[in-house]
């Protein structure tokens, strides 16, 4: 019983003895870190604010505010390490061989980060553009480190992983696109007539833009009739809805002005020798 006790009394003695010797640093070490917490919000909204005047894309001012957060709480995190005695140049070294497995073991993501900066940095399209890439097109939503996602014209989203962008074949439309009708009208119709009729549908439409100018012109002759080629330009997001919205006011301005479509034609030849075949 005796031994029991003064076991008991060792490691009470042994406790406060560490109590007193590391307490305080560790109470030090956990304000040091608690501080660079702080420190790193408050370090991060002001670089928000000053990265917001250079009109940044939001991916690259987010990722850099991040970066920032992260070095200061890196500063504290170091000199609550150091205060509590422990050697940095061991704990560094077994950081980096972690690290190296942690990059092989990640190779595909690691690749897709490369690539997301590379997007983000480059800024071959930006948030509201309609682009075309890897057999998708769609209208950017969002450009994050690892992904782009596109919204289609049915509203469903394409998530394309950025390593997939990098180095392909990229048609960026913009913000606008170029819309394209054609228009067929007899040859004995008023081709003037047409034209100024076309011009007053899209001046009329509160889809088509007026800058840049809109392109109506005879685009070819047929045997039976003339194409007009109709190419007004309208924003991403009423493409389709401006498509349909034309094609029905041509329609309805041609009617009430008698402009005369032609009469598709269909000639038939008949070959041999009709004498014979009544024999």
């Amino acid at each position: 019983m005796d031994e029991q006790l003064k076991t008991l009394d060792q490691v009470k003695h042994t406790l406060i003895d560490l109590a007193l010797k590391f307490g305080p640093r560790v109470l030090v070490a956990f304000a040091f870190f608690v501080a660079g917490i702080f420190v790193s919000n408050w370090v991060g909204r002001l670089t928000d604010g000053g990265l917001k005047k250079f009109h940044l894309e939001p991916p690259v001012r987010q990722l850099l505010v991040r970066v920032v957060r992260i070095f200061v709480i890196g500063l504290f995190t170091i000199l609550a390490v150091q205060n509590l005695g422990i050697e940095l140049l061991p704990l560094i070294a077994g950081l980096g061989i972690a690290g190296a497995g942690v990059a092989l073991a990640m190779q595909g993501v690691l690749g897709n980060m490369v690539a997301g900066l590379t997007v983000i940095f480059t800024r071959p399209f930006s948030v509201g553009e309609y682009i075309s890439i890897t057999g998708e097109e769609g209208q950017v939503e969002s450009i994050s480190i690892f992904n782009t996602v596109l919204i289609h014209a049915d509203l469903s989203r394409v998530v394309i992983p950025n390593r997939k962008i990098v180095g392909e074949i990229l048609h960026n439309y913009g913000r606008v696109r170029q819309l394209e009708v054609v228009v067929t009208v007899a040859y004995d119709a008023d081709l003037n007539g047409a034209l100024s009729a076309l011009s007053g549908v899209l001046r009329d439409s509160s889809l088509t833009l007026d800058d840049p100018a809109p392109v109506i012109a005879v685009s070819m002759l047929r045997p039976s009739a003339i194409d007009i080629a109709v190419k007004p330009w309208v924003s991403v997001a009423d493409y389709g809805t401006a498509g349909s919205e034309v094609r029905k006011a041509i329609v309805e301005k041609f009617r009430s002005q008698n402009i005369a479509n032609p009469i598709p034609l269909q000639e038939v030849r008949l070959l041999g020798n009709p004498a014979s075949d009544r024999g």
